[in-house]
């Protein structure tokens, strides 16, 4: 009789090259044959291998063997730069990096006050996981604002207080309103800091994130956003393995980038408007002063309104056409944990249909904006079969089943999206009145 094949998913995890070197995952390895490695030097993402996982001291051997295989250009340039001397390759069997010294391109100046924000709205019992990962964050200027959006009773509250009285960079704030814009705005109005950062509660932050964003408002004078790098936490079913495919542009991407709006020419005619290679709302930090000019976070996007989305897809627009550059900067690294189940996933996928085509709307509806839209209607069109190719040819390769209909419940979101941001537009605008 022969056994079906077991398919055991992937384990997600980070290795650290210098020194002896360190595994670190969000989710302890379990019977995963195989795993997916973010190989980092000094906390710098250099990419990933997928190798085979035998869970002996042969993991970290082969992880080390292949990284010189894959990214040695990058690991000379930057103990190079640091003023390392690197072996030559008959010579480099059983040598290690150093650990981080000062001298490493990697560290920033860590003066200036960042206010980081989360929003939660009914996972007190999940929340600890979270702010845990910020307590542990190394840089040293920081206040957290935990934000709790509608709440049904006051267990966020006493989660929140339990830890301000025990670490005084924690803060409670209550936005009685539901939605997410409304609970980020609440958070900027919150803020003190000159940088102002925002993370989901289902988010589990590297201890080194602040650095990274810092690093990239740093890098150049005229960034105003910084969003940075968004790891699969796990892909241990069909409904992880398709966000994780979906979504690849959060997790992919190991090299920095700059976008201003001198370079359409170089992304392609969707440009800024295809908001998807900016970032993602999971991790992205904001020049605080900028945001408040821009008058924060459009309060008829977002979770928790009819719309359901597309909050993060329009600022990152409006920094762009305010002529703010945005930086994506892998060290700020962040490691999300996907949808488990496929009722889960398939809401998520709704909601990111109806946001994108509410956002696309906001946009229609702008004569400052309209006729730049309209004109890419075709484009955006041809992306979007796009899309649906790569996320087949990604799932290809996933040794678990994944969940038929996610696709199409993104497009019957897109197609209801329109519809959703004109009524919550007119919900907002008659609270307005009201008030």
């Amino acid at each position: 009789m022969t056994l079906p094949t077991v398919r055991t998913g992937v384990w997600c995890c980070d290795f650290e090259l210098s020194g002896d070197g360190a595994f670190s995952s969000m989710v302890p390895a379990r019977a995963e044959t195989s795993m997916r490695v973010l190989v980092r030097l000094h906390g710098e993402p250099l990419g990933y291998l997928t190798l085979g996982r035998t869970g002996t001291d042969r993991d970290a051997a082969a992880i080390r063997e292949a990284a010189w295989a894959e990214y040695a250009d990058f690991l000379v340039e930057h103990l190079t730069a640091e003023g390392t001397a690197v072996p030559e390759v008959a010579e480099r069997d059983g040598w290690h990096p150093p650990v981080q010294p000062a001298s490493c391109p990697n560290r920033v100046e860590a003066t200036d006050l960042v206010s980081v924000v989360v929003c939660t709205r009914n996972r007190s019992e999940s929340l600890p996981d979270c702010l845990d990962r910020l307590a542990a964050v190394t840089y040293p200027n920081v206040e957290f604002i935990i934000v709790d959006n509608a709440p049904s009773d006051d267990s966020t509250e006493l989660v929140v207080k339990r830890y301000a009285a025990e670490d005084e960079r924690f803060r409670y704030v209550r936005e009685s309103r539901p939605g997410l814009s409304r609970a980020r705005n609440a958070g900027l109005a919150a803020a003190t800091g000159r940088w102002l950062a925002y993370t989901d509660d289902d988010v589990a932050v590297d201890s080194g994130w602040i650095h990274g964003l810092v690093r990239g408002f740093q890098r150049r004078p005229d960034v105003a956003c910084v969003t940075g790098l968004v790891c699969t936490a796990a892909i241990s079913n069909g409904s992880e393995a398709y966000f994780d495919a979906r979504l690849a542009s959060w997790s992919t991407r190991c090299r920095p980038q700059f976008f201003d709006m001198s370079m359409r020419a170089k992304h392609g005619v969707l440009y800024p408007f295809s908001p998807g290679i900016f970032g993602t709302g999971a991790s992205f930090a904001f020049d605080r002063e900028r945001l408040v000019r821009l008058g924060g976070f459009d309060e008829a996007l977002g979770a928790g309104t009819l719309t359901r989305g597309g909050e993060d897809l329009d600022i990152f627009v409006r920094v762009m056409l305010d002529h703010g550059a945005i930086a994506y900067e892998p060290s700020a690294v962040v490691w999300h944990h996907h949808r488990a189940d496929e009722a889960a996933l398939l809401r998520q996928m709704y909601g990111y249909g109806t946001g994108f085509t509410a956002y696309v709307t906001k946009l229609l509806l702008s004569p400052h904006t309209r006729g730049e839209v309209l004109r890419r209607v075709p484009a955006g069109l041809a992306k979007m079969v796009r899309i649906k190719r790569q996320t087949d040819q990604r799932l290809n390769d996933n040794p678990v089943p994944t969940p038929a209909g996610a696709m199409r419940r993104e497009f019957t979101g897109y197609l209801t999206g329109p519809v959703l941001y004109v009524r919550a537009r007119r919900a907002v605008r008659r609270e307005l009145v009201s008030s």
